[in-house]
């Protein structure tokens, strides 16, 4: 499967509840899905989302 990723940085001023239902929208809406968080010593969160990439039909062809 091939998919298409997305990398976020939260600053840390972002609490963990604010993270949460921001990634949760951006799954329901956007069809993301969270493939990797890294939390730091100064607080800031990198997230990496993923996503199925959807394969666009040729011009030309119907299926």
């Amino acid at each position: 499967m091939d998919y298409e990723y997305a990398p976020l940085r939260l600053p840390p001023n972002v609490d963990r509840l604010t993270a949460a239902a921001q990634l949760a929208i951006q799954a329901e809406f956007s069809g993301w899905e969270l493939a990797r968080v890294r939390l730091f010593r100064d607080g800031t969160r990198q997230v990496v989302l993923r996503r199925r990439r959807v394969a666009q039909p040729q011009p030309g062809l119907s299926y």
